[in-house]
């Protein structure tokens, strides 16, 4: 059968190109054709939307796209987002014309779910994630805090530009564990408070809980709560508990109408939310059963509670799950979680065992390196931690509360020898390049310095006094008590080694 096309006229004067012979896909409100070459699509509305909704539109592809792509570090988000382009109309029906999705985030053939979307669900359940992926497609640890920290700055960004997505769920961010990348789709129905309301209340698993207890009250009334910033902060936090233990936060055993699906499933997730793991109140903890084999060791809240994921990620856990679950303008902000991502990012060990599920877990140095997923202990020797200090005025060092974990390999970066460099989106090029780096070798944990101008060996300096100098190209052997200053003057960073017994 021979492939026709059609054109849509865009309002900025070009036309989009789409292949009509083939059947369209549906989503929920649109039917989408490729582009001839498949580089993007066209996706009509099957219902033309109002004058709200086409000015929406048309701020999408003009005001917004400039405010977030035209910025300090836009390119980054060119891959994250996946953004409206393009506004037209073709035979009385209204369309938008969206880059097609990287072929990353499609399994390929001869998987069991071939061809298929990537969406968050099939890693973010046990049940799915067990039974139908490989162990080359579930990732590891580190690719989910990866996949996360990308989806905190694409929300982040979003709250930025006085922007909410609405509809943040597995539905809507797609995920490569493969990669360490993510996507975030249907960016239509962005909401911006005041001017544009949202055209959905969310999806399930991943509504806040002021939005489910009022679903019921009539639009209008001043009671009622809809999409906004702080609906979207629940549904993160929600997606990254689910990337990191394969889990809801808010499923649990307890059962508040045994009588009712409906007002239990109000309950459960709106007004009597109710932390699977809140540390006073163990009623909605949920018992593992025989017949959880095939979900463990995620469904095993004792096994792998929320602590495993070291500090900084469990202080926001709590925040959001127990102590702001119903309090939405107190809720840890997407910046928050990149913070946290990253720092815990920074305290990742290898496990030494080939088929560990998780393959690295989290080690702050303050008890025995035993991988929580597998059991595997560490196999020695003493692992060094590096605990970061900066100055604040060139010679006032004070505690940065981050640490590094050191591993035969870590690299060594501009973020971590200076917080005049912050890890985010505006990196330049140079600026993603490692500095430094550590090996064992013939017995001693090494610090390579690549191109440091300034590192010097401070440990037995008075002040004052001057360190011994580490240049580009050479090394300094790691001990306990070690202090290392990586930098000079405001916001340099001074190290201070421990090394952690296994």
């Amino acid at each position: 059968m021979a492939r026709t096309t059609a054109l849509m006229d865009c309002t900025d004067g070009t036309q989009a190109e789409f292949v009509t012979s083939d059947e369209p896909k549906q989503g929920g409100i649109k039917d989408v054709y490729f582009s001839p070459d498949r580089s993007y699509v066209v996706a009509f509305y099957r219902n033309r939307p109002d004058f709200s909704g086409m000015e929406r539109l048309r701020k999408l592809v003009e005001e917004y796209r400039r405010n977030i792509f035209g910025m300090e570090g836009g390119d980054y988000f060119k891959d994250l987002y996946c953004w409206p382009e393009r506004l037209g109309e073709h035979e009385g029906r209204v369309g938008i014309v969206v880059p097609a999705y990287d072929s990353k985030f499609f399994f390929p053939q001869g998987s069991q779910l071939d061809g298929s979307e990537k969406e968050s669900k099939w890693f973010t359940s046990a049940k799915t994630f067990n039974r139908c992926l490989t162990p080359e497609e579930r990732g590891t640890l580190l690719s989910y805090l990866q996949i996360c920290t990308s989806l905190s700055r694409g929300v982040k960004r979003l709250h930025a530009a006085g922007l909410a997505h609405s509809d943040l769920s597995y539905k809507n961010c797609l995920a490569d564990p493969a990669t360490g990348s993510a996507c975030i789709i249907d960016i239509d129905g962005l909401v911006v408070p005041g001017l544009f309301q949202p055209d959905v209340v969310g999806t399930p698993d991943f509504i806040a809980p002021e939005v489910v207890a009022t679903l019921n009250l009539p639009i209008g009334d001043p009671a009622k709560r809809i999409p906004c910033r702080e609906t979207d902060q629940h549904a993160l936090a929600v997606l990254i508990y689910h990337y990191l233990f394969h889990r809801h936060p808010l499923r649990g055993g307890k059962v508040w109408d045994p009588n009712d699906e409906q007002r239990q499933e109000s309950l459960e997730m709106g007004e009597k939310a109710l932390f699977i793991e809140h540390p006073t109140d163990p009623t909605n903890r949920r018992p593992v059963t025989p017949g959880d084999k095939d979900f463990l060791p995620w469904v095993d809240t004792a096994k792998l509670p929320y602590a495993i994921m070291g500090p900084h990620l469990s202080e926001l856990f709590l925040s959001a799950f127990v102590e702001n679950l119903h309090r939405p303008s107190e809720r840890p902000s997407a910046d928050d979680w990149e913070d946290a991502l990253v720092k815990t990012t920074d305290m990742i060990l290898p496990c030494a065992a080939p088929g560990c599920p998780a393959s690295w877990y989290v080690f702050s140095g303050s008890s025995r390196a035993v991988c929580p997923y597998c059991g595997t202990p560490h196999p020695g020797p003493a692992v060094p931690v590096l605990e970061f200090y900066t100055s604040r005025d060139g010679g006032n060092f004070r505690p940065d509360r981050h640490t590094l974990t050191v591993f035969h390999g870590r690299p060594l970066y501009p973020w971590h020898a200076t917080r005049r460099i912050v890890l985010s989106e505006k990196l330049s090029p140079d600026q993603r390049n490692r500095v430094g780096y550590f090996i064992f070798h013939n017995g001693e944990w090494l610090l390579v310095n690549q191109s440091l101008p300034a590192m010097s060996d401070v440990t037995q300096v008075p002040p004052g006094g001057r360190g011994t100098d580490i240049p580009p190209g050479g090394f300094v052997k790691l001990a306990g008590g070690q202090r290392l200053l990586f930098d000079q003057g405001e916001k340099a960073r001074l190290a201070l080694v421990t090394m952690a017994k296994v």
